[in-house]
């Protein structure tokens, strides 16, 4: 079982939900968890193809081109300066 958890150990931490949250409202946290753990396993294979479609070779859309303000000039702009394009 995970967590070293026995059977004992289990019934306790039921009863202790049941107590806490009453037996009407059990069923829908279990719901919701269960949605929430459906819809997090879809947003990883979501982000896992989408990495499998920037792998085949085509340049990824985050990449930064060299020529951009961020790369110009070599030293990053400091506050203190008045002109803001160059």
């Amino acid at each position: 079982m995970p967590f070293n958890l026995g059977v004992t150990e289990l019934l306790v931490i039921m009863l202790i939900m049941l107590l806490v949250f009453g037996a009407k409202r059990l069923p829908e946290i279990g719901s919701s968890m269960g949605k929430g753990i459906r819809e997090f396993k879809k947003s990883i294979s979501e982000v896992k193809d989408s990495i499998a479609e920037t792998d085949d070779g085509a340049p990824s859309s985050r990449q930064i081109d060299a020529s951009s303000d961020a790369v110009r000039g070599g030293e990053p702009r400091k506050l203190s300066d008045k002109k803001l394009s160059e």
